[in-house]
């Protein structure tokens, strides 16, 4: 079923880290098999651990690793082909936009075991779905059908060969400038407040980078000289 365990969130970061230093334009996040996108995290991973360590290395770390997917400076689609519940609904959630089957659904059941959402089920999530919804699944321990998923904008498209519609969007956006999508993701990021302070000023960053006055100063640093800006 899919279910995270810690071996898999250090490969999932270290995937995380290698596709931001790649050339890589797009990125697809798919499960094999299909039956299960993902069914949360594995309970025989965090079940014996310490309150201290629950919280410090489980939560905290899979937080870390899931807002580095979020923040990938390329565009992210998930594919649900099948259920995607607690983490695994969360690691969607981290990704740009989401295709599901017919017979995919979402779910929060951690209170059926005693826990809460902690991969930021209580707080990314809330600005992608109405409160009201979020908290059919975390305190009422609803499934969310992939029809409903569609209506409520979680999902972008519902379709039996939802393979074949994600690798077709994700053909299209090909013929993107990817410097135009990078810097439109980041714009959309700080709106909605994900790392908007970082996206502030890496926006800043690559404006000045461009400017005459910036190459003005290093190369007057680099000569011991006065610099003479112009403010271009």
């Amino acid at each position: 079923m899919n279910a995270f365990s810690a071996p898999m969130l250090d490969e999932l970061a270290a995937h995380l880290e290698k596709i931001e230093r790649s050339p890589a334009r797009l990125v697809l996040l798919s499960a094999a098999p299909a039956k299960c996108f993902c069914s949360g995290a594995d309970i025989s991973g965090w079940g014996g651990l310490s309150p201290a360590e629950f919280a410090r290395h489980w939560v905290r770390g899979g937080h870390r690793i899931f807002d580095r997917l979020a923040r990938l400076s390329r565009p992210t689609l998930a594919l649900l082909e099948g259920h995607a519940f607690g983490g695994g609904l969360e690691l969607a959630a981290a990704c740009d936009i989401r295709i599901m089957t017919p017979r995919a659904s979402i779910a929060l059941p951690e209170s059926g075991i005693g826990i809460v959402p902690g991969w930021s089920g209580s707080q990314r999530l809330i600005r992608l779905l109405p409160e009201p919804v979020v908290k059919e699944m975390a305190l009422f321990g609803r499934r969310i059908s992939a029809a409903r998923a569609l209506e409520l904008g979680f999902a972008a498209a519902v379709c039996e060969a939802a393979r074949t519609e994600a690798l077709a969007v994700l053909e299209r956006a090909r013929g993107l400038s990817p410097r135009a999508t990078e810097i439109a993701k980041n714009m959309i990021h700080a709106g909605r407040g994900e790392d908007r302070a970082a996206l502030i000023e890496a926006l800043g960053s690559a404006a000045i980078a461009a400017a005459a006055d910036r190459s003005e100063g290093v190369a007057a640093f680099q000569g011991k000289r006065p610099a003479e800006f112009t403010g271009n």
